[in-house]
């Protein structure tokens, strides 16, 4: 009797631990990491940088580097999710304060007089233009498209090709002083932003420019290129890159690259509506699931570039897992992976003192210890995709 009444004791409590994993748990969890992420780095709360609308790379002044531009793009998407997830004014008032701070701490943007947001690295644009969709998306505000409209046609996407030139035979290209070298990372990430540009061409009002269609040709033009150089049609792998002597890196398979891929496909597949995109965008997924994946988890990631990789994954993942035209059991598999993955990282990567995440997945950061920005918002978009994940019943 006493056995019985243990395992009804331990089924009860599992059951109370998992009751809690619901809409309201997954708000909390993000509603707190979404304020770490201001409280912890946005310069400006900071006594004496009343004016650095910026967010720092470290937490709590650790590190104050500039050199990295790409984050304050992820950055700003996480504040783009808690202000459309809440509706809270709190988050839309940063808008327009980074909107200041972004170029004006920009480290390549005095190497272009024209444009100040311009950066070397192509893909730092890119990362920077699809956050102002967003941030046009969730308030109406039309700069903020103009903007990343302009960027596009007039910095990212006349760096294509050219399409005779053997081996490479077009894409876009990763760095504008290393013109052939092309990248998983500055394609994929474009051809998001055409196909976005193009669906888009119409809410957003645009005038003068391209046309509509342009925009589209280029989103599958690029999407293309990415598929037949750096895409594995059998297991759905994406490679990182084409480089200068025409040599593809077969070693490098980062899960941004892989989500940033998806993503474009997905895209592509709500647009046209052809399966084959859909397709492909599960095989990808399904890397990362099945090749990627060590003992329930991804590989930590406490620092630096690869600090965001996991978390640009998630962004795209969670859209696809939440596709109505996905195969049931495909998206009941991804499903629980992620919902696995956002509860180890909430019981045991978390610091519930502070909330910050640090990129390791069983071992949060103490109360004192300094956190890098990129793991950080890896966290985050983790757990606001969480509060965006469908239930498999609807």
């Amino acid at each position: 009797m006493r056995f019985f009444l243990t395992l009804l004791l331990a089924a009860g409590m599992w059951l109370s631990a998992n009751a809690q994993k619901d809409a309201t748990y997954w708000n909390k969890m993000a509603d707190g990491m979404s304020q770490a992420l201001i409280d912890k780095f946005w310069g400006a709360n900071f006594e004496g940088y009343a004016d650095r609308y910026y967010f720092n790379y470290g937490s709590n002044l650790s590190n104050m580097t500039t050199n990295h531009y790409w984050p304050q793009a992820h950055a700003m998407d996480v504040l783009v999710d808690a202000y459309m997830r809440t509706g809270e004014k709190r988050y839309k008032e940063l808008f327009p304060l980074w909107w200041n701070g972004a170029p004006r701490y920009n480290f390549a943007g005095k190497m272009n007089p024209k444009d100040a947001w311009w950066n070397v690295f192509v893909d730092d644009m890119e990362w920077i233009v699809l956050a102002q969709i967003r941030m046009w998306e969730s308030t109406g505000n039309k700069m903020y498209i103009n903007k990343a409209r302009q960027m596009y046609d007039d910095w990212i996407w006349p760096t294509w090709g050219p399409e005779n030139e053997f081996p490479w035979y077009g894409g876009i290209t990763w760095k504008t002083d290393v013109e052939k070298s092309k990248n998983a990372c500055s394609n994929g990430p474009a051809a998001l932003i055409a196909a976005r540009l193009y669906r888009f061409f119409d809410q957003a009002k645009f005038k003068g420019g391209k046309a509509k269609e342009a925009y589209l040709n280029e989103a599958i033009k690029i999407y293309t290129w990415e598929k037949n150089f750096l895409f594995d049609r059998k297991t759905g792998a994406v490679y990182d890159n084409i480089n200068r002597k025409g040599e593809i890196q077969k070693n490098w398979i980062f899960t941004y690259n892989i989500g940033t891929f998806l993503g474009a496909a997905h895209e592509l597949f709500l647009i046209t509506g052809d399966k084959q995109y859909l397709d492909d965008a599960v095989l990808a997924a399904s890397y990362v699931t099945d090749h990627m994946t060590q003992n329930g988890v991804l590989p930590d990631a406490p620092s630096g570039d690869g600090g965001l990789f996991h978390g640009i994954f998630f962004r795209y993942f969670v859209k696809l897992i939440n596709e109505e035209a996905l195969d049931t059991t495909i998206r009941k598999k991804f499903h629980d992976y992620l919902t696995s993955l956002a509860t180890i990282m909430a019981e045991q990567g978390v610091n519930h003192n502070t909330m910050l995440y640090a990129g390791r997945w069983r071992n949060a950061p103490a109360d004192d210890e300094p956190v890098g920005l990129t793991p950080h918002l890896t966290g985050c978009m983790l757990m606001e995709a969480m509060c965006v994940l469908k239930p498999l019943n609807k």
